[in-house]
């Protein structure tokens, strides 16, 4: 299957009027590396649900291009090669979770002895693995604020390799200036690696931005529906995504083929579903601005939010993401207390990026396992309420919010 397969009306490769790099965001989500099957004319890529591939001869080996599945299948490359296009990378390699993603980037880029500056705020298992598995095999880390381009130039050491972003950031949505972050890596050597998870690709796509590699829980919005769980890097070089599945294959990390075939399905959507999340985390928002119950309230498409001007600037088509948080008055108590009592079409879980509407307590689910210091320093209080918003009716997530804050008062 080619990198670039094309499908067209008459079913045949090669009669796109345009490359698929060169067409809409729409277009290659839905068509991006898939062709018709060509013994079946199946227009959804089969699911390969095999471990091993017949080989012609010891001659021939690999002639197909695959042999065993824990380091390629069909349908894992195919969604492999419709997000290096959707990302604009030269590679991209998908990963059983996110978190599988991230140590798999750490182990490829780093060895004992080297040192990586990480935003101050991310997501609670990246924070947890350079604080201590990374730090168990000599890999040394700071914790930076990754707003403050002069702070991060000031970290830096002569044995700085990666400088890790993430954008917005999970849970507090502060935005990393990717381009900013990016020259200064060039100038030092390291690489660059973004999690552009909450952002997702209809937003902002880091290469793009001079990042080397980025990385998604595709759990999030490449799934959007609660229903499977993996991870993807991107690589703008194509030496930098050789490395990265050099070592995926030594971890046995590679996404299942029923998973790569669903999320072949779902990402299909997510341009649509991305502005709608989008379009209600504004009107949630913007209530909750104006609830007597409710002290702040972050969103990245709001006048108030702090980083306004950056997140115009970066983020594509005037879209600023299903995401935003808020604290209520009366402390961590009135913000469990609200947390408990919400209802429908809202539920109280981890995950994020779903159609459905999720609150989540990042001090108890996502964020647990950092350190209870370091949580409050990027302001993640026991009463932050991170919010994910689907694509239910706007009115109703606002008259569910609005019954739940109305019992705080």
């Amino acid at each position: 299957m080619a990198a670039n397969a094309e499908a067209s009306s008459g079913n045949k490769a090669g009669d796109w009027v345009a490359p698929i790099e060169k067409l809409g965001m729409d277009t290659q989500m839905v068509h991006a590396a898939i062709s018709p099957d060509e013994k079946t004319g199946a227009i959804l890529t089969p699911i390969f649900q095999s471990t091993t591939f017949v080989q012609e001869s010891i001659d021939l080996y690999q002639a197909k291009g695959h042999s065993y599945s824990r380091t390629t299948n069909p349908t894992v490359n195919t969604l492999e090669k419709k997000i290096a296009i959707i990302e604009g990378g030269a590679g991209a390699s998908c990963f059983t979770t996110g978190m599988a993603a991230t140590v798999c980037v750490w182990t490829a880029f780093l060895k004992a002895g080297d040192h990586v500056l990480l935003t101050n705020c991310s997501y609670g298992g990246t924070n947890r693995a350079a604080r201590i598995m990374f730090t168990d095999l000599g890999i040394t880390t700071s914790f930076v604020d990754f707003t403050d381009l002069d702070a991060i130039r000031a970290a830096v050491k002569p044995n700085t390799k990666m400088l890790f972003s993430e954008t917005p950031a999970n849970p507090t949505l502060t935005l990393n200036d990717i381009e900013g972050i990016s020259k200064i890596a060039k100038e030092i050597g390291a690489v660059h690696v973004c999690d552009a998870t909450f952002a997702t690709p209809v937003m902002l796509k880091p290469i793009e931005l001079g990042a080397d590699i980025t990385l998604h829980s595709t759990t999030k919005y490449y799934d959007g529906h609660n229903m499977t769980v993996g991870g993807v890097v991107a690589c703008a070089d194509i030496e930098h995504h050789k490395k990265v599945k050099f070592y995926q294959n030594i971890h046995g990390s590679i996404m299942s083929p029923m998973v790569a075939f669903l999320q072949l399905q779902t990402c299909k959507t997510m341009t649509l579903r991305v502005k709608k999340q989008s379009e209600n985390a504004a009107k949630v928002a913007a209530f909750l601005e104006t609830h007597p119950a409710v002290d702040v309230v972050r969103y990245p498409g709001l006048a108030s939010f702090p980083q306004k001007a950056l997140a115009d600037k970066m983020h594509k088509n005037g879209l600023h993401g299903g995401m935003l948080w808020f604290e209520v008055k009366g402390g961590s108590g009135a913000g469990r207390k609200l947390m408990d009592s919400i209802n429908r079409p809202w539920s109280l879980c981890e995950n994020l990026g779903a159609v459905e509407s999720i609150i989540t307590c990042p001090s108890v689910m996502t964020h647990a396992n950092m350190l209870k210091e370091d949580r409050m320093k990027v302001g993640i209080t026991d009463g932050f309420v991170r919010v994910s918003c689907g694509i239910e009716d706007a009115d109703d997530l606002i008259a569910s919010l609005k019954k739940s804050l109305d019992a705080l008062l």
